[in-house]
C-alpha cells in the first residue's frame, strides 16, 4: 500500500507492507513543499505537488513488483481548492498563512462572537480556520461559481484527481470550523450565517473507506494497473494518532512536527469556557472519536530560524542545531510558541529576540542560545498544556506519547519529560504514514479495529522511553516561564 503524506513543509511517499502480523514501511520518494508568494497572496503549488504524487507512484516500480493494493493521501488541515463540474481546478489553493485570513477573522467575529462560534463547532477560532478563509472569499465576492462547483479539502482534492470521486473525509472536515461536532456533520445553519451555500460541500465519508479507483489515464501514464483509492484518516494528525502504540487510555499525545498537536482522545467533545479560554479544539478521529487538542507552533520556529540562516548564507542541519542546543546551559529565556507574532514567515531570530527583550528577559544572541530558547519553551508549553488537559478531563494522565518526525529531536523528548514530570514514550517517527497505511489495511478488511491497528504498531515499531530528570529545577523554572508569558500576554 502507498501512503502519500503531505506536510506543511515537505512530503513523502511511503510503501507499506503488511504480512498480517507486522508492518514495514519504506520511504520511496521525498520532496519539499514550499508556499509560493504570488502578488499579495500566498498559495500552495498544487500542480507541482500532484506531479510529486505521481512521481511517488512511479517510484513504487523501483521497489516492488506488480501494482499497489491501494493508495491514500493525507495532508495538513483547513486548506482547500475548488473544482467545477467539468473537473477543472479553479486556481491554486490559498495557504493558511495568507494575510487575508486574519482580517476575515476579525470581521466575522463581529457577526458571530467567539464563544458562539466555539460552542457551535468545538473548534478554537484561529485565523487560518477554513471558516475564516471562506468568509474572506465571501467578502471578496470570489464565490461566484457555477452550481456544479464543489469545495474539496487538500487530501480530497488529491483524491479527486486520482479517482474522479468528489467527497470529503470526516477527519479533514473536522478541522474546518464548519462541522457540528456532536452530529459529526456539516452545520448548515452556520454555513448560511457566513453566506456560503451547503451545496458547495460534498458528503462526508469515514476514514477507511474505498473511494473509487485510479483514473485510467493516470494508470496508463505511469504504466501501473488500476488500484483502489482509499480515504484514510486524511488529516495528518488524525493519521498520526491512529498509530499511537498503546491500548491504554490514560495518556496525552503530542504529534510533533511543524505544528505540535497536543491532546487526548475522547468519546465526545469537551466544549466549555475553560476549553475555549485555554485554546483547545475538538477534531474528528478514527472510529468517530474526538481528538481534543491544542495547536502549538512546534518545530515551525526552528524551521523558520533555519531558513533565515540559510538566506544569510549558513546552512545548518537539524541534527547540528540539536547538538548546539545540547551544549547550552538552558532555562535562560522563554517565548510563548502560541503567540501570533510567530505565525507568519519572516525573520524568526529577530522576533524571538524582540519577544525576550519586551518581556524583560535575557536576550539570546548566538544561534545556539536561540535554538535552546525555542526547545526549552516548547517543553514548558507542553507542561502548561498537560496541566490544562488534566483539568479538562478531571484525571491525571500517566504518560505522554510523542509521535512524528519531531521525536528525532531527542533533546526535545527529554526536556518534555523533565518539564512535565511524565515518562515520554517516543515513536513511531513515521506515525502519519503508518496510520495512513493501516487505515488502508482496515479498508481491505485486514484489520477490524483501531485497537488491532495499535497492537500492530506496538509489535512493528518498538518506541523509546524518556524518564524525567532534574524535576525540581524544571518546576522552579516553570514558575518563571509562566510569569514571563502571562505578563507578555497582558501587555499584548
Amino acid at each position: 500500500m502507498l501512503a502519500v503524506d503531505f506536510g506543511a513543509s515537505s512530503g513523502r511517499t511511503i510503501l507499506g507492507r503488511w504480512d498480517g502480523t507486522k508492518l514495514t514501511v519504506e520511504d520511496i520518494h521525498r520532496f519539499s513543499n514550499d508556499p509560493v508568494q504570488l502578488g499579495e497572496s500566498l498559495h500552495w503549488d498544487f500542480l507541482r505537488l500532484f506531479h510529486e504524487l505521481k512521481k511517488g507512484i512511479h517510484a513504487y516500480k523501483q521497489h516492488a513488483s506488480g501494482s499497489p493494493s491501494s493508495i491514500a493521501v493525507d495532508t495538513w488541515g483547513v486548506d482547500y481548492g475548488f473544482v467545477n463540474g467539468k473537473g477543472k481546478l479553479l486556481g491554486n489553493p490559498y495557504h493558511y498563512r495568507d494575510e487575508r485570513n486574519a482580517i476575515a477573522m476579525d470581521q466575522l467575529l463581529t457577526v458571530l462572537p467567539n464563544m458562539e462560534l466555539y460552542r457551535r463547532t468545538g473548534i478554537q477560532p484561529l485565523s487560518f480556520n477554513t471558516i475564516f478563509q471562506l468568509y474572506a472569499e465571501v467578502k471578496d465576492k470570489a464565490l461566484a461559481f457555477d452550481e456544479d462547483t464543489r469545495l474539496l479539502f487538500m487530501p480530497d482534492l488529491f483524491r479527486f484527481y486520482l479517482s474522479g470521486v468528489r467527497s470529503t473525509e470526516y477527519t479533514i472536515a473536522s478541522t474546518s470550523g464548519l462541522l457540528n461536532p456532536l452530529a459529526r456533520d456539516w452545520d448548515g445553519e452556520l454555513l448560511n450565517k457566513i453566506g456560503v451555500s451547503s451545496d458547495l460541500l460534498t458528503p462526508l465519508v469515514m476514514p477507511g473507506t474505498k473511494e473509487g479507483v485510479l483514473r485510467p489515464e493516470i494508470a496508463e501514464e505511469l504504466h501501473i494497473a488500476a488500484m483502489p483509492i482509499v480515504a484514510a484518516a486524511s488529516h495528518d494528525t488524525a493519521s498520526a494518532v491512529v498509530s499511537i502504540p498503546s491500548l491504554q487510555g490514560d495518556y496525552a499525545f503530542i504529534s510533533c512536527g511543524t505544528w505540535s498537536l497536543m491532546g487526548v482522545e475522547l468519546e465526545e467533545p469537551i466544549i466549555n469556557e475553560n476549553s475555549r479560554r485555554w485554546g483547545f479544539t475538538n477534531e474528528g478521529g478514527a472510529e468517530h472519536r474526538i481528538r481534543m487538542l491544542k495547536n502549538i507552533m512546534g518545530l515551525w520556529l526552528l524551521q523558520a530560524c533555519k531558513r533565515h540562516w540559510e538566506f544569510e548564507g549558513e546552512t545548518l542541519s537539524f541534527a547540528e542545531m540539536q547538538e548546539m542546543a545540547k551544549r547550552e546551559k538552558g532555562l535562560a529565556c522563554y517565548v510563548d510558541p502560541e503567540d501570533p507574532v510567530f505565525l507568519a514567515p519572516g525573520n524568526m531570530p529577530k522576533r524571538i529576540r524582540l519577544y525576550c527583550s519586551q518581556s524583560g528577559q535575557h536576550v539570546p544572541q548566538t544561534k545556539a542560545e536561540l535554538i535552546r530558547c525555542v526547545v526549552d519553551s516548547l517543553a514548558m508549553k507542553f507542561k502548561q498544556s498537560l496541566d490544562e488537559i488534566e483539568g479538562l478531563v478531571d484525571r491525571d494522565l500517566a504518560c505522554i506519547h510523542m509521535v512524528g518526525g519531531g521525536i528525532q529531536n531527542k533533546l526535545l523528548c527529554q526536556l518534555t519529560a523533565n518539564a512535565t514530570g511524565r515518562t515520554v514514550i517516543a515513536g513511531p517517527v513515521e506515525a502519519t504514514a503508518i496510520g495512513n497505511v493501516m487505515m488502508q489495511a482496515k479498508a481491505h478488511g485486514e484489520v477490524q479495529s483501531l485497537a488491532q491497528i495499535r497492537q500492530a504498531v506496538m509489535d512493528s515499531f518498538p518506541p523509546e522511553s524518556y524518564e524525567p530528570e532534574d524535576c525540581a529545577q524544571w518546576q522552579e523554572a516553570y514558575v518563571t516561564y509562566r510569569q514571563v508569558i502571562d505578563k507578555k500576554s497582558v501587555r499584548s
